[in-house]
């Protein structure tokens, strides 16, 4: 992959242009996609410029919306209306929805009358809703069909849809039924009716839920299509497993973002400016360094205690980096069963108790580390306070760490926003309460 960049930074220094389409004949769309969004906005459509047709709205699906931006934001009238007008309505929609809105327009603009309907249609519905990522395009088959007849459909109507592997099945109304899948028709006698073939057992979602739950269900129940109905049970369209995964992917991407305390961004890594990364990262890190002040303070509460027996301050990192450690490995551990499912925010009490005991276990393995170094660097006093410290700060960073996702999901904010950093920051002030008040406790002071 590095001498693929090296090379094609090469190739666009020296103007080749014969060495560069040899590259792209080489290579698959999602390689060319990856080189693509590492470039800057004017090699990325010089390289974008040199695929043929075809080619170029593979590669282009292969993109993320902001890279998407990038290269059509350098295109000519013809060719930008070319690639946008070849999309599928759902990559187009999630485009536009990441789009200024001038931008917006104008691509709604210089589309084909249908294909304008579909991408307005999407996105109507709700941001991060189904309606917004599903395929319209689809092959419905009526229940009263033969299997021969609904083959008939598919070869008929099956080249304007996205797949055709799952045929939802609807009644005179366009209800949803139940899917049909085409080994089934294939696979069946041709008098076979459809109805014996249904399988109405297989799960739906509404048009406004939460894309990402409908992307979690089609991974736990291994579906590769997920039909998508209205109100009234009619059949929109399907959710395909390939925009399901990117889905899965974004959400995933935003939460280790928010867990690492920066705010997410769109496109590529290595195409993102200095000044973006750190605007990411800037609110964060600010709002960290307020709640900082609050083990600032707790340090000067316990001043005179440090000036009775200066040799606590020695294990102050040590306490404070365990602490804080033991809490973020909780809270990360609980944002993932969140997301994927495992826990439920009416089970905080059950993971309260059972991240208490992991945190003891471990606290009692680290303390037993504690008092040994603690008495050969000090003294056993000493040592004793910091060892059962040990004990209680695990315990109590794993279950602040476990629960307060869940406690925040519960009020309807995102788990992932309750950070591994700020749980960090939390634990480092009351674990220095809880070193305190033992040492006091311990030693007699």
């Amino acid at each position: 992959m590095v001498a693929s960049e090296a090379m094609v930074r090469q190739l666009l220094d020296d103007n080749d242009i014969v060495g560069l389409q040899e590259w792209l004949d080489q290579h698959p769309p999602y390689r060319i996609a990856d080189e693509l969004a590492r470039l800057d906005e004017v090699n990325a459509v010089l390289l974008f410029r040199l695929l043929a047709k075809d080619r170029a709205l593979a590669v282009f699906e292969e993109l993320d919306p902001a890279d998407q931006h990038k290269v059509l934001s350098g295109l000519r009238h013809q060719a930008f209306g070319d690639v946008v007008e070849g999309m599928a309505p759902d990559d187009r929609a999630r485009l536009l929805g990441e789009a200024p809105a001038k931008f917006a327009r104008h691509v709604l603009a210089g589309l084909s009358p249908r294909e304008r309907a579909m991408t307005a249609a999407l996105l109507g519905y709700p941001e991060g809703s189904v309606g917004r990522v599903m395929s319209p395009e689809t092959v419905a088959i009526r229940r009263h069909l033969t299997a021969e007849q609904a083959l008939q459909v598919v070869r008929t109507r099956g080249a304007e849809a996205e797949t055709v592997y799952t045929l939802p099945v609807i009644d005179d109304q366009r209800h949803f039924l139940g899917t049909v899948a085409l080994r089934e028709l294939v696979l069946s006698s041709p008098d076979q009716p459809v109805a014996e073939l249904v399988d109405a057992d297989i799960p739906r979602v509404r048009a406004t839920d939460s894309a990402e739950d409908a992307a979690r269900l089609m991974q736990e129940t291994n579906l590769i299509d997920l039909p998508v109905v209205d109100s009234e049970d009619r059949v929109l369209g399907l959710l395909t497993i390939d925009d399901a995964l990117e889905v899965i992917e974004a959400a995933d991407t935003e939460d280790i973002a928010r867990q690492a305390a920066a705010a997410p961004w769109s496109g590529h890594y290595m195409s993102a400016g200095v000044a973006q990364l750190a605007r990411s990262r800037a609110v964060w890190l600010l709002l960290l360094i307020v709640a900082a002040t609050l083990t600032v303070n707790v340090l000067q509460i316990f001043e005179a205690t440090l000036a009775q027996v200066t040799a606590l301050a020695l294990f102050i990192p040590l306490l404070v980096g365990t602490g804080g450690n033991a809490g973020a490995q909780a809270a990360t551990a609980a944002v993932r069963a969140l997301a994927v499912g495992e826990v439920r925010t009416t089970d905080v009490l059950r993971v309260a108790w059972r991240e208490c005991r992991v945190g003891l276990l471990l606290g009692v393995m680290l303390a037993t580390v504690g008092l040994v170094v603690g008495t050969i660097l000090v003294d056993l006093a000493v040592a004793t306070a910091v060892a059962l410290s040990l004990i209680l700060i695990c315990s109590w960073a794993a279950m602040i760490g476990a629960t307060m996702p869940l406690l925040a999901k519960r009020l309807g904010i995102d788990p992932a926003v309750i950070s591994a950093p700020l749980v960090t920051t939390l634990v480092d002030a009351t674990g220095l309460i809880i070193y305190f008040l033992i040492a006091h406790a311990v030693l007699n002071l």
